[in-house]
């Protein structure tokens, strides 16, 4: 279902769960064992991609509906929103740089997946949206707070509130994506992305992040952590070689 691919500094996690990537239990759980082996290999970035038609439609839907038949179908409603809330949070704040690919449709779920990444380029063709509000649920897996975050309240109102999809280029217009391309190139511009950011500096990468959504947490002063990281990387024996070797040209 989550297949790992190693190469260099850049770690591929590819979703392969046919037909739409549905996120179930068992996606969840592949997708930490993926993470998990990931952060053992120490990649500088991971770039999420899809086998399939599309990115990711979200949710099992047939699972959302059994939980409308039950008795207990709110709790476990909540407790597998919980486990995405578990599985993006650790995307978010993975120690490496993350870019989605996103290939086809992300809607739902598989759109706030791609929002707990730090970057992300979608196919010309592609379909973003959240769309929950036409079955009465809400984007409760993070989609209304990193939505609003990166895009600002009026656009995030106009996607979930308008229930609007978008397509790659309108994505990239109101900042939804950073780059967009035809589907047949996505491949080769999401790993020639990736490989350029995996030849710099991880630690300087790692603090960089770290900073950055440092804007997003009010009990976080992200100057005086622009002051502190340097005492970090500038010890770091790879900055010192690559001082060395930027003079030396």
């Amino acid at each position: 279902m989550i297949e790992v691919i190693e190469n260099a500094t850049v770690s591929e996690i590819v979703m392969g769960n046919p037909p739409v990537n549905a996120i179930d239990n068992k996606f969840m759980s592949d997708f930490h064992a993926a993470l998990d082996r990931v952060e053992e290999v120490g990649a500088t970035v991971m770039l999420i991609r899809s086998n399939q038609k599309v990115f990711c439609a979200g949710a099992d839907l047939k699972s959302i509906q059994q939980h409308f038949q039950t008795d207990s179908g709110i709790d476990d409603m909540i407790t597998y929103v919980q486990l995405m809330h578990k599985l993006f949070n650790r995307l978010e704040q993975f120690p490496a740089v993350t870019i989605a690919a996103i290939n086809g449709a992300a809607l739902g779920g598989g759109l706030e997946l791609a929002l707990s990444c730090d970057l992300r380029v979608a196919a010309s063709e592609a379909k973003l949206g959240l769309p929950e509000a036409q079955v009465g649920m809400i984007p409760g897996a993070g989609g209304t707070q990193r939505l609003t975050r990166l895009c600002g309240p009026g656009i995030a109102s106009r996607i979930i509130l308008g229930c609007e999809t978008v397509d790659g280029v309108e994505a990239v217009r109101i900042g939804l994506v950073e780059k967009n391309c035809p589907r047949a190139d996505i491949d080769i511009i999401s790993r020639e992305w990736a490989d350029r950011i995996g030849k710099l500096a991880k630690p300087a990468l790692l603090a960089s992040k770290e900073c950055i959504y440092a804007y997003s947490d009010s009990a976080i002063d992200g100057y005086a952590l622009e002051l502190e990281k340097p005492r970090i990387t500038m010890r770091s024996q790879e900055a010192q070689d690559r001082i060395v070797a930027f003079f030396s040209k």
